[in-house]
């Protein structure tokens, strides 16, 4: 059976869509297509055809009205039996695919009505407006589809309400792909403490700037791609010398900067999209056996100190986040043993290879 995979938001490498999703396919047996628009050209890796369509448009309204049209064009080319998208922005061409009798699963990574909420730049009443129009758009597209896919079992509780055959896919971990050295002794370690992903302010960019002045003796080490220039020309001008910034990690130097470090950041801002969000990079932190220093979300609450592996704060008081990593630092035995819980909950439920069963399990009920 061949599948057709298709982002024109994401990068090709991306660890839930290319890593995980699709190389997973390819190992059940599928022959898997990734359409994306990079403008990076094409090529085969881990047994999937990357088919790129050329750069789409940075503008989320821009790529609505350009990119599935380009995106469709492409599908008939590809004459695949199923196809998988993975951005809003793709809809209408999802449909159009409907409408010629192809099967169409739509994957939600986000709760886009309440991520649309947290947009800085638009006044209160044009985002409510906006995401009530968007939301009443999805709930009535996704109706068309063959299975829809959930990233957070909150989001499929949103849907199944709408589709008979809604699954929620987490975005867990591979299991060692970022703890080969978990073994090595927790003393080798760095005075470091991590954040590894998009550096925005309502991720807690700032906080983190504060906090790095009020610890001593240690490291905030960043790693990603800032939202905007002008979000990293204001953070060039206020860091301090114990915050260090390296850019873009492959998934290879995050394996490395995690073996370093003696815990990670998520420090999320109380968002209407973050309160039940479930972040890859917190439950990659514990796969990599250190603990987390996190918002004191309800959900996180239950997770992390259910399981004993981290600490939580509050996402925008920048002195409590210091007192958390300044107590990382002064008390290594007690921090390796939350890193060994965090990474005992990886190994025994929060794992892709669960996740993987029930991806392969869909493809093969939509076989029938």
């Amino acid at each position: 059976m061949q599948v057709c995979h298709m982002t024109s938001v994401h990068q090709r490498y991306d660890v839930r869509i290319f890593t995980k999703e699709c190389t997973s396919l390819v190992n059940a047996g599928y022959s898997v297509c990734l359409l994306v628009a990079d403008g990076r050209g094409d090529e085969t890796r881990n047994g999937v055809s990357i088919e790129d369509i050329g750069c789409s448009p940075k503008s989320r309204f821009k790529r609505i009205a350009t990119a599935s049209h380009s995106f469709f064009k492409k599908c008939l080319e590809v004459d695949a039996n199923l196809y998988h998208l993975h951005d809003p922005e793709l809809i209408p061409c999802g449909l159009k695919l409907k409408r010629i009798g192809k099967k169409v699963v739509y994957d939600i990574h986000e709760d886009v009505p309440r991520q649309l909420l947290s947009k800085p730049y638009l006044i209160p009443a044009a985002l409510r407006t906006l995401a009530f129009i968007f939301e009443c758009y999805e709930n009535q597209a996704a109706k068309h589809f063959d299975s829809l896919i959930a990233a957070t079992s909150q989001i499929r509780s949103r849907f199944e309400k709408l589709h008979p055959h809604v699954v929620d896919i987490n975005n867990y971990p591979i299991l060692n792909e970022l703890s080969k050295d978990a073994s090595q002794p927790w003393s080798s370690k760095k005075r470091q403490v991590c954040y590894v992903g998009g550096l925005s302010l309502i991720r807690g960019l700032n906080e983190m700037i504060k906090a790095a002045r009020l610890i001593t003796d240690g490291t905030i080490l960043l790693a990603g791609n800032f939202e905007s220039q002008t979000l990293l020309k204001r953070f060039n001008h206020h860091r301090s010398q114990n915050l260090k910034y390296i850019g873009f990690a492959d998934r290879h130097q995050v394996a490395q900067i995690m073996k370093e470090s003696m815990a990670g950041l998520a420090l999320f801002h109380p968002a209407p999209n973050h309160l039940h969000a479930q972040p890859n990079k917190l439950f990659e932190y514990m796969s990599a056996g250190i603990p987390v220093i996190a918002s004191a979300f309800p959900l996180w609450h239950s997770l992390i100190r259910g399981m004993d592996c981290g600490i939580l704060v509050d996402p925008q008081n920048p002195s409590e986040i210091a007192r958390a990593i300044e107590w990382i630092f002064s008390n290594p035995a007690k921090a390796e043993s939350k890193g060994c819980n965090a990474r005992r909950a990886v190994a025994q439920k929060y794992n892709w290879h669960s996740e993987e069963k029930k991806l392969v399990e869909t493809y093969r009920h939509l076989e029938h």
